[in-house]
């Protein structure tokens, strides 16, 4: 039998968002995660969803993404038309987790579902099928999103976002985000300080084209291939100068940063 902590993904707390988390999971309480790409978000309901024994139903949202896709929908199999649940409904029916990641980028009518398992009612209507599931006490609504990426037309309505708690994420301090890029990358903490100190000039860049800052994931795959054995120069160019910007001027920019940083 393998051990549990060897099946739960490894997550470094920066504040109380687990405790957090396990609150709202007790209490049928739905969870808002706010913060940039690549801070840790996903990893975090993942590691919750372990620790509870709970099974996650994830859904990447993106402009096409319905409210059929999270429902369910009648398709044609072996010659029969059958009704096949969504994650969302899979989620509902088996007391799981769902979340919802980048949950603006989903059409409108995603909003009007999420509404009534929000609030006193948890429930989830079934309109094709005519059914009202009510959610067990296990189950739980999480979602998340990038205030950087909103505009007029992708934002989140007032009157959804306070239908949730709420707890907002960022990159991890120096200490933890070196501990963090050695774990999961297997380089040494003196080759990766120095990515980390890269990453804190990046972020504190103002007047640049970037739309935010390097996540720790790109340090990751900077640190991943470094560990393999590609040159340092090749390592940043693939993992953080190309994936931040198409800027000439900024990946020049960027590119004179680094030479500060490694000298």
């Amino acid at each position: 039998m393998k051990d549990l902590a060897q099946t739960i993904p490894h997550y470094a707390p920066s504040g109380r968002e687990c405790a957090l988390f396990t609150m709202a999971h007790t209490h049928g309480l739905p969870l808002l995660l706010k913060g940039p790409t690549g801070c840790g978000k996903t990893r975090f309901v993942e590691h919750m969803a372990a620790t509870l024994g709970k099974p996650l139903f994830t859904v990447a949202c993106h402009d096409d993404l319905s409210a059929a896709d999270l429902i369910g929908r009648y398709l044609l199999k072996g010659g029969e038309t059958v009704w096949v649940d969504g994650p969302l409904t899979r989620a509902v029916r088996e007391g799981g987790i769902c979340y919802l990641d980048e949950v603006i980028e989903a059409r409108k009518d995603v909003t009007v579902v999420l509404h009534p398992l929000t609030d006193n009612r948890r429930t989830l209507m079934i309109d094709r099928t005519g059914e009202e599931l009510v959610a067990p006490a296990g189950f739980m609504l999480v979602a998340s999103y990038n205030p950087g990426y909103q505009n007029v037309l992708k934002r989140m309505k007032p009157s959804t976002r306070q239908r949730f708690l709420s707890v907002t994420f960022d990159f991890p301090k120096p200490d933890l985000e070196l501990a963090v890029v050695v774990r999961e990358s297997g380089l040494d903490a003196a080759r990766v300080a120095p990515l980390v100190r890269l990453a804190g000039h990046i972020r504190a860049l103002s007047g640049m084209d970037l739309e935010e800052g390097v996540s720790t994931r790109l340090l990751i795959y900077a640190a991943t291939l470094m560990a393999g054995g590609m040159a340092i120069p090749q390592a940043i160019e693939a993992a953080i100068i190309e994936p931040l910007s198409d800027d000439a001027d900024v990946q020049t920019a960027l590119r004179d940063l680094v030479a500060t940083v490694y000298g």
